[in-house]
């Protein structure tokens, strides 16, 4: 497995040194935000080249403030139209996943018209996936929707299609399941793993591994009773009071956690 940082988790006042503290800390890739247009992902994919870093995946940028949910025919196209960015950013830099939260369930929308409405956006957006050979990868987050390992995977499965499949983020999931459970049951369907630290007693975010409820040795296990190969990225804060030292430490726990040896 690879190990690669959510580019919001680097330190830095700008792309080369974001990208150098991530090379040296020894992260093999970044995943990074949408960018609108061709010029900023050109730039951010010669500045990543220029440090040997893959820019693996894209992080949508659109789906909470304009969610695919949304009753608003307008809402849901702008949000269409985010995820047509984001995957217009993954051909350029190189990247075989968009990251996308497929539903925000809320005192306007139903459970139901969540499931509805996304399920026929996404289905509009395979074709532009397939054309460019990006995957939407749907992630698992506090959006009150896709809250058992079944459904989510029913949901995945209900497109029919190559192009959609899972980002799953292991800190998520404490709030409600047993991130080892989770993916046993999404399997192949498995594009990309986010990790951050959680603490269920306390309620509130953590490191990797100090304080940390999650029992990684149990997760690595499952990814490896699933072949899942590829990267796993640190989705947390920036250490206020240490930036640059903060990544080395995430670094390092990663370290510990892909030996499953915690």
């Amino acid at each position: 497995m690879k190990k690669g940082i959510c580019y919001g988790t680097l330190a830095g006042d700008s792309i080369e040194d974001r990208f150098q503290l991530a090379r040296e800390a020894g992260f093999a890739g970044v995943e990074i935000g949408t960018q609108e247009n061709d010029a900023d992902r050109q730039n951010f994919k010669a500045i990543a080249n220029d440090n040997g870093i893959d820019l693996f995946s894209v992080m949508n940028s659109k789906h909470w403030g304009l969610p695919l949910s949304d009753a608003d025919p307008e809402v849901r196209a702008g949000s269409m139209q985010g995820v047509i960015e984001s995957l217009d950013t993954a051909t350029v830099i190189g990247a075989s996943s968009v990251l996308l939260v497929p539903a925000v369930v809320n005192d306007d929308t139903t459970y139901e018209d969540a499931y509805q409405r996304s399920q026929e956006e996404i289905k509009k957006l395979i074709p532009i996936a397939a054309e460019k050979g990006v995957r939407i990868s749907i992630e698992n987050v506090w959006n009150k929707f896709l809250l058992s390992p079944i459904e989510f995977v029913n949901y995945i499965d209900e497109f029919e299609s190559d192009s959609i499949g899972a980002y799953f983020d292991v800190g998520n999931i404490l709030l409600y399941g047993f991130p080892q459970h989770w993916i046993r049951s999404i399997g192949e369907r498995m594009d990309k793993v986010h990790i951050k630290g959680f603490n269920t007693n306390g309620f509130r975010w953590t490191g990797l591994i100090d304080d940390c409820s999650i029992d990684w040795n149990a997760v690595m296990a499952a990814l490896s009773d699933i072949e899942y190969d590829d990267y796993i990225t640190a989705e947390l804060g920036v250490d206020a009071n240490d930036p640059v030292g903060g990544v080395h430490k995430i670094s390092q726990d990663m370290d510990r956690i892909l030996s499953g040896q915690i």
